[in-house]
């Protein structure tokens, strides 16, 4: 169990619709710095605080402030209701106070961008947009209403993404492969990529080994023996194929995040004075890492702020810890989903029939290799 745990989530990760306001339920919460001071009582109901100070402050507030910012990041747990109404009424906040605004959206690839723009002029209908656009699946709940808005008032919209198909080479293979990429496909990509150490990485890989050993489990020795915990662990090909498959998850993730700041800062190069609001997973800005970093790393001049969402523990009486203030500049306090699974088995079975759909992606650019099943990665993510 523990082994496909650990290959599980590394095929996986990094979906980061877990991330921003997660606890582990087997963990003591951490100390509360702050209350709402009203319940939060369904899942369109959110307060946004202000993290500087730790206090909750309305719409209207938070717009006069991020409108003095370059970029804003507003990180989302994709398909959560209460998150997806609370990035459209601040897109049109800082409409209001800003006309000069640009959205920017995870969800549609780099390379479909005449797509997008052809939807804007109003040369296509909807659903061409959703076909050739390759939209997700949840685009007409989550991310219509944004589109929307922008062509009603005529705004840029920025297909940032890096596209699918580069993603699960890089994932399986390392970014080695971006060199086998022939153009006009490597145009889609970005020109350099931040593959290096420091606290993002370590964020990273600190996320697949708390999920891959959540629970335990075991495996058999050599002699046919059940082997629990620490001695699971330290088996030293499980080792070498979570490091391997680690590596290329995060060059994957990197490839995203470098993909999506380039996609901002040659939009921000292109129209000096533009801001942009921009929407991601909230894994890839939380604490000003990933995509931030990234763009920071382009345009360091840039005045960046972050929304983060946090599900709260308890809606009855919602508050919020240091570690999650420390995530944003703003934290948007929102309703836990419903619970996916009760039921590990039924879990499993799940996560089995996601490894068997997403282990049929074929990588487009050089050879496939021989023993695809060992060395897949997590490049599918949402």
């Amino acid at each position: 169990m523990k082994f496909f745990n650990a290959v599980l989530t590394a095929t996986l990760a990094l979906s980061t619709a877990a991330f921003a306001g997660e606890t582990d339920s087997e963990e003591t919460p951490a100390e509360e710095v702050g209350k709402a001071g009203a319940p939060i009582r369904n899942l369109y109901d959110t307060f946004l605080v202000k993290t500087d100070d730790n206090k909750v402050v309305s719409l209207e507030a938070a717009a006069d402030d991020l409108v003095t910012y370059d970029v804003v990041f507003y990180g989302e747990l994709h398909a959560h209701s209460g998150n997806h109404l609370a990035q459209m009424r601040m897109f049109q906040a800082l409409h209001e106070r800003n006309p000069e605004i640009t959205l920017s959206l995870e969800h549609f690839e780099r390379d479909i961008q005449p797509v997008v723009d052809q939807y804007l002029a109003g040369e296509i209908g909807e659903k061409v947009l959703e076909k050739d656009g390759r939209a997700w699946p949840n685009y007409k709940s989550s991310y219509r209403p944004l589109v929307e808005f922008a062509k009603q008032n005529e705004l840029p919209v920025i297909a940032s993404e890096a596209p699918k198909s580069a993603v699960i080479c890089v994932g399986r293979k390392g970014p080695e492969i971006i060199d086998e990429i022939p153009m006009p496909d490597r145009g889609w990509l970005a020109a350099e990529l931040h593959v290096e150490e420091g606290p993002y990485m370590d964020k990273f890989m600190e996320f697949i080994m708390e999920s891959s050993t959540h629970g335990g489990g075991s495996k058999k020795s050599e002699a046919g023996e059940e082997v629990e915990g620490e001695e699971a662990a330290m088996d030293p090909e499980m080792a070498e194929i979570m490091r391997m498959m680690s590596m290329r998850s995060f060059s994957a993730q990197v490839l995203r995040d470098d993909t999506m700041a380039e996609s901002i800062a040659l939009h921000l190069k292109d129209n000096p004075g533009r801001k942009v609001m921009h929407m991601n997973g909230a894994f890839h800005s939380a604490s000003h890492l990933g995509t931030v970093e990234r763009l920071k790393m382009r345009m360091p001049d840039l005045k960046i702020a972050v929304i983060t969402p946090v599900e709260v523990q308890d809606s009855a009486a919602p508050g919020w810890t240091a570690e999650d203030a420390a995530t944003g500049d703003y934290v948007l306090l929102m309703q836990a989903p419903p619970e996916e699974f009760v039921n590990e088995d039924r879990e499993l079975e799940f996560q089995r029939d996601i490894m068997k759909k997403r282990g049929e992606n074929v990588c487009p650019y050089g050879e496939e290799p021989a023993k695809q099943a060992e060395t897949k990665s997590s490049t599918d993510t949402e």
